[in-house]
């Protein structure tokens, strides 16, 4: 399949996953052979190849190119959470087209397109819960009921199934709508084109290609062809899927990443801010620590100094202790030679 342009951020994944789809391929399954030449449109013209055998023959190179415009649009779409419902109620288009939604899990329609499907769709909401009301097991619906009424609801149940069987499951309108024989289905073409929904279809040399947003040229009557073109959507609208989701995965791996690296920064930041805690208290302490042993050597030193007082101030003491007694010696012997001066002079006197 040739390469597109990249329209957006995610369109790298498109080359790396898209199914290809040669030119050999398409001219096996006869995808290059239209109407004969009196039943076609004059809009077609511009896929038209030539005419052979009063035969149009289809430019598969338009082909090729529409269908990977088609396909990059139905991708974006679903990458944008999208959802994308599948129309084929020709007998060649509908075991085709209801085996490819199902493997891409995308809504379908294969039997006769209920008008008012998209126009009227709360309606067939209502309807749908009938249907699944039916269904469930042991519903009160059944009870006291005679077996006529109950074959009746069994008739009416299997009528619901088999018309909403591919859009059971569909809470709100499409985004975009895939058709195969866009002139057959042309109930479904005027009531997308009035809701504004965006259509994929697959025209034929008798169609009028202009209320198609995305025509893909081929013949819509070759089953091999249909199932060609329409696997190869559906293989899209998978890779798309598969894309987004290994991209959401590697975004939340990268967001859980970025986590943990804010964890460990955090954490980095709380044990600095410990260490930083403990170094100061460490410095506290080593202050405090100082300012003891400043204060015990101050103590000790002023205990020194009073030791060394009282030391001296002993030695003076006993010093003038000892210079007590002296002077009382002293003072005895003036005493006795008193008294012997005063022996004397009496005995002179005598």
């Amino acid at each position: 399949m040739a390469n597109l342009e990249h329209g957006n951020d995610f369109n790298f994944l498109n080359d790396k996953f898209m199914t290809e789809i040669k030119f050999d391929d398409l001219l096996r399954t006869g995808a290059h052979f239209g109407h004969v030449t009196s039943k076609w449109n004059p809009y077609y013209e511009p896929f038209v190849l030539m005419v052979r055998n009063g035969v149009h023959i289809i430019n598969l190179e338009e082909t090729i190119k529409n269908l990977n415009n088609a396909i990059q649009f139905l991708q974006d779409t679903v990458r944008d959470k999208g959802e994308i419902l599948f129309v084929g109620t020709k007998k060649q288009a509908k075991d085709t087209v209801q085996e490819e939604a199902d493997r891409c899990s995308m809504f379908y329609v294969v039997e006769r397109w209920l008008g008012g499907t998209l126009t009227n769709f709360s309606t067939i909401r209502k309807s749908i819960k009938r249907l699944q009301l039916l269904e469930k097991e042991g519903s009160s619906i059944y009870e006291n009921l005679t077996k006529k009424e109950i074959q009746m609801l069994n008739r009416e149940r299997i009528k619901l199934s088999d018309q909403h069987r591919g859009i059971k499951d569909m809470r709100r309108l499409p985004e975009a709508v895939v058709v195969v024989d866009a002139n057959h289905e042309a109930t479904v073409i005027k009531e997308t084109n009035r809701l504004e929904i965006p259509v994929v279809a697959i025209v034929d040399s008798n169609t009028d290609p202009r209320p198609v947003d995305y025509p893909i040229p081929a013949n819509d009557d070759s089953i091999r062809t249909i199932k060609l073109i329409i696997s190869a959507i559906a293989d899209g609208i998978i890779a798309a899927r598969d894309g987004s989701d290994s991209l959401e995965e590697s975004i939340a791996g990268m967001n859980e990443a970025g986590k943990d690296e804010e964890s460990d920064a955090v954490e980095s930041e709380d044990n600095s801010e410990k260490e930083s805690l403990s170094v100061e208290s460490g410095e506290s302490e080593s202050v405090e620590e100082s300012e003891t042993d400043n204060q015990e050597t101050e103590e000790s030193d002023t205990d020194s100094t009073e030791s060394e007082e009282i030391s001296v101030t002993d030695s003076e003491s006993t010093d003038t202790i000892e210079e007590v007694p002296e002077s009382s010696d002293e003072s005895e012997d003036e005493d006795v030679e008193d008294e012997l001066t005063e022996k004397e002079s009496m005995e002179n006197k005598d």
